[in-house]
């Protein structure tokens, strides 16, 4: 017979030998991973583990196509973004979509690298038009809406 004590969180059989922990929690998934959210809500309760980053590799290899396709055209090596995109056989409204993502504030790009993006940064949400001004930039990121 297990003694219980309806405010604790553990449970002691009379022999002493089992100890169990009921910590309620729930699971639920976060940028295609899964991430423990405490009772309370939070993923940074003491105790509970949360993934450390959300490395995305598609906005990593976009980020880093466009600095490339950056350096080609400053470089001389292709004159126009039609160029560049018949080169990479790619459709030319995609390249530009693409390199604009070389004018986001630098501690976006940063972010972003380092996994520490909010979930709701994706590269659709990237590649839509948004200012230069890196200020303005974060604004928006901050109010797109959560998946």
């Amino acid at each position: 017979m297990a003694e219980s004590d309806p405010n604790s969180a553990t449970i002691l059989t009379r022999n002493g030998n089992t100890v169990t922990f009921r910590v309620p929690m729930a699971f639920v998934r976060r940028g295609g991973r899964k991430a423990i959210v405490a009772s309370d809500g939070s993923t940074d309760s003491p105790g509970v583990i949360t993934p450390r980053s959300r490395i995305d590799n598609t906005m990593i290899k976009a980020l880093a196509r466009a600095f490339r396709w950056q350096r080609l055209l400053d470089s001389g090596e292709y004159g126009s973004i039609a160029e560049l995109a018949d080169a990479e056989n790619l459709n030319c409204s995609y390249v530009s979509r693409v390199l604009r993502l070389t004018l986001l504030a630098p501690d976006v790009i940063e972010a972003i690298l380092d996994g520490r993006q909010p979930d709701k940064v994706t590269l659709k949400a990237l590649i839509l038009p948004f200012p230069a001004e890196w200020e303005r930039q974060r604004e928006i990121l901050r109010s797109l809406p959560s998946h």
